[in-house]
């Protein structure tokens, strides 16, 4: 039988226990609770001392902890599959990190992250673009009947498109950058991708965001619903804060 351990989902400000209910990793239903040192606490749960694969399952179940505790703290997301060896440990953990973790609680309190993915509708209409674009009717002019200029042909209209992204999200972020308290960008993850985003913004200014994103949606949709938009929250701040227990993990 492997040894139990603690899992650590996130850190909050308390000093009181709590009990968040039976939604610890793993599928025992483990109890989800806190451990805490000088008014700081760590939500954990038990757990095998064991490596949990990242599969959607586990990820689930990870943010879900960390969701439902955020219904009632400013938490700070801890990095996925963190278990430490006992409860004195986490402890030991809480002391010694004690300026850290009080000075980024104070830096997340009272805001929420806010993600927002932009993804063109029809590619064919993007790449007729570029393809009537200065640089590539040059290129056209040239003509490319050899197998190099061919590859370099190929290789314009991939920086086009790199460039083109580029300025299309810059103009999603401009809209919404003042309503915002920090930006972090993501990989673009398909073709048609031109902005993963995720936004730290102030509680009382969500509403705010809310309406700066319908009012690119209708924007968007009166250009011939060039793009559409996925759009999340409010989150934990996963994208500012990724606490990490042990620097080998």
């Amino acid at each position: 039988m492997d040894k139990e351990g603690k899992y650590i989902y996130c850190i909050i400000e308390t000093n009181f226990p709590c009990n968040f209910g039976s939604i610890g990793i793993g599928g025992r239903g483990d109890e989800v609770t806190t451990i805490s040192c000088e008014g700081l606490s760590a939500v954990v749960s038990n757990t095998p001392m064991t490596k949990y694969t990242l599969s959607r399952d586990n990820l689930i179940a990870h943010e879900k902890a960390i969701e439902k505790v955020m219904q009632e703290f400013t938490v700070l997301p801890v990095r996925f599959c963190s278990i430490a060896e006992s409860a004195d440990e986490i402890r030991n953990l809480l002391g010694k990190r004690h300026s850290e973790f009080k000075s980024l609680l104070r830096d997340m309190d009272g805001k929420v992250e806010l993600g927002l993915k932009a993804f063109w509708k029809d590619m064919k209409v993007i790449y007729k673009e570029i393809a009537n674009s200065p640089e590539v009717s040059a290129k056209k002019k040239k003509g490319a009947s050899g197998l190099e200029e061919q590859i370099e042909a190929g290789k314009l209209v991939e920086r086009l498109l790199e460039k083109k992204k580029e300025e299309e999200g810059e103009e999603i972020l401009t809209h919404l950058r003042h309503s915002a308290y920090n930006i972090a960008l993501g990989k673009l993850l398909t073709e048609n991708m031109f902005l993963n985003a995720a936004f730290l913004v102030d509680k009382a200014r969500e509403m705010e965001f809310d309406t700066l994103v319908d009012e690119l949606d209708k924007k968007y949709s009166a250009k011939g619903g060039r793009a559409q938009f996925k759009y999340v929250g409010p989150l934990p701040p996963y994208n500012f804060v990724n606490v990490v227990i042990k620097e080998d993990e």
